[in-house]
């Protein structure tokens, strides 16, 4: 399972998938620690669908403004120039294909590129969220989540057991243990991170690799 340090790993390295220019959205959870690394080269203006065009890093504590949130309901700040607007506006825009990259949680990746990420049955949810407008209109897709569930069952598998948000979405997957390439011809091995071997990565992937490491 990820610790505080591999998460930071996993942001920093989804960060790489973010051009200069580009407008993001960034899903709840782990992909919110994105806002922290991004690079002062690049110009990325980050969206919330509850509203704010212009998401800046996590508040300092003197800097928490409690009506100042993002679709997880965290507190964030605003950039200099951000823009408020309702939802139908923000999921416009979504739905629209004006946003460039989303980098969401994921529960379960297919060797497809499907993604389940917003319930488990029987489980209370607060709502879907918009994650299933979201891999249909961002022009990029990246999952960054634990390589293995809680109880060390792989995520990364042959077809999704559970709900999907989305059928052949995923472009790339991003854990603590590597970087893997969602391709026409399946799921390709592309980075081994720090601690980790090619083995490890494949006894802990149920779906099908390839590798294609640079030494």
């Amino acid at each position: 399972m990820a610790t505080a340090n591999s998460r930071e790993l996993i942001a920093r390295r989804a960060e790489k998938e973010i051009a200069d220019g580009d407008y993001v959205n960034l899903g709840i959870g782990m992909p919110t620690l994105v806002a922290n690394y991004i690079s002062p080269d690049k110009t990325v203006v980050l969206q919330s669908e509850n509203g704010l065009l212009g998401i800046g890093p996590y508040p300092k504590e003197s800097e928490v403004d409690p009506d100042l949130i993002n679709a997880g309901k965290e507190t964030v700040t605003a950039s200099t120039g951000a823009a408020y607007f309702d939802s139908a506006e923000s999921f416009a825009m979504i739905r629209g294909g004006h946003i460039d990259v989303a980098i969401l949680g994921g529960m379960e990746v297919s060797e497809k590129g499907d993604l389940a990420n917003w319930m488990i049955p029987g489980k209370v949810i607060k709502g879907m969220g918009g994650a299933m407008d979201l891999v249909h209109g961002a022009k990029k897709i990246i999952v960054i989540m634990d390589h293995v569930s809680k109880k060390g069952e792989p995520k990364i598998k042959k077809t999704c057991d559970l709900p999907l948000t989305g059928k052949q979405v995923v472009d790339k997957i991003i854990t603590e243990r590597g970087l893997i390439e969602v391709t026409p011809d399946g799921l390709v091995l592309k980075e081994v991170f720090e601690g980790y071997t090619v083995q490890d990565i494949l006894d802990a992937t149920e779906a099908e690799l390839t590798i294609d490491v640079k030494e």
